[in-house]
C-alpha cells in the first residue's frame, strides 16, 4: 500500500495541484495531516477538494481557529489577520467541516498514525532531538506522521533509545529522495508544507509512505505567481507572499 503523506496545505490551491500532478498514479490513498486553511488565499476550493479526496485527516490549530472552535488571539499579528480573513471565505460547510476533524494521532490501518504536532499536544513544535525524544515516549506505532512545524524530514530512534535527527533535504535538481524503514527503528516523520515550506526550499513538499518499507520525500514546484497575485488582490499581509518566496 502506498500513501500520500500531505500537510499543512494552508489553503494554497496551486501547490496542491502541483503535489497531485506530481504524485498521479503513485499512491492508494491520501492522507492528511491537518492545517488545511490559514494563511493562503482559497480556504474553500483546498477544503473541497480534502472532503471529496481525504478520508483521514486530523485537525491543524489553523483549522481550529479558522472555524471558530478556538480564539485567533493565540496567533501573532500576521497569523491573525489571515485567520479573520479565512473565517469570513469560508462556506458554512466547510467550517463546520472543520469544526468536526479529529485531534490526532489516527491510527491509519492498524500500520501507522498521524498527527499535527505531537502525541502529547497536537499544538507542540518538535524540531529538535531532545523534544523528540519526549514524542517517542508516546508514540504507539514503528512509524507515525506529524506537520505543524512545515519541515520536511523528522526523527528516528533506534535501539540505543536515543532520537536523531532526519534532515531530507530533496536536492534542488531532483523531485524525490527515499528512506528505507527498518525493523529496529522508530521512525517519527514530516512530510513537509504543501502551501508554505519553510525549510529554504519553496516547492511545495509531500511524502509518500510505501508500507513494504520505505518513505519517499517529494518536492515539486508550483505556480507561485498565481497565489501571491491572489494574496495581494485579498489584501493577506504582504508577509505571506514573502514567505512562499523565500520558503522560510
Amino acid at each position: 500500500m502506498r500513501y500520500l503523506i500531505i500537510s499543512d496545505l494552508h489553503a494554497n490551491i496551486e501547490a496542491l495541484q502541483a503535489v497531485l500532478a506530481a504524485t498521479e498514479g503513485d499512491y492508494t490513498e491520501v492522507i492528511c495531516c491537518g492545517d488545511l486553511v490559514g494563511y493562503g488565499p482559497d480556504p474553500d476550493p483546498v477544503t473541497d477538494w480534502v472532503r471529496a479526496n481525504v478520508k483521514l485527516v486530523v485537525r491543524g490549530n489553523h483549522d481550529r481557529v479558522c472555524s471558530g472552535v478556538d480564539s485567533a488571539e493565540q496567533f501573532n499579528e500576521t497569523a491573525r489577520q489571515a485567520a479573520y480573513w479565512t473565517r469570513a471565505h469560508l462556506s458554512g460547510e466547510n467550517i463546520a467541516y472543520l469544526r468536526n476533524l479529529a485531534p490526532g494521532p489516527l491510527e491509519i490501518a492498524e500500520q501507522f498514525a498521524i498527527l499535527h504536532g505531537s502525541p502529547r499536544d497536537e499544538d507542540e513544535y518538535v524540531t529538535t532531538t531532545w523534544e523528540a525524544e519526549e514524542s517517542f515516549r508516546f508514540l504507539d506505532h514503528p512509524v507515525t506522521f506529524f506537520g505543524h512545524t512545515h519541515l520536511q524530514g523528522g526523527f528516528l530512534r533506534g535501539s540505543q533509545g536515543l532520537a536523531e535527527a532526519l534532515p531530507m533535504h530533496v536536492p534542488k535538481a531532483k523531485s524525490r529522495r527515499v528512506w528505507q524503514i527498518r525493523s529496529d527503528q522508530t521512525y517519527y516523520l514530516n512530510p513537509g508544507s504543501v502551501g508554505q515550506p519553510r525549510d529554504a526550499d519553496n516547492r511545495a513538499a509531500f511524502a509518500i509512505y510505501d508500507t513494504t518499507g520505505f518513505v519517499e520525500f517529494g518536492r515539486t514546484s508550483y505556480d507561485m505567481l498565481a497565489t501571491i497575485a491572489k494574496m495581494r488582490k485579498a489584501r493577506l499581509p504582504d508577509f505571506l507572499s514573502r514567505r512562499l518566496t523565500l520558503g522560510r
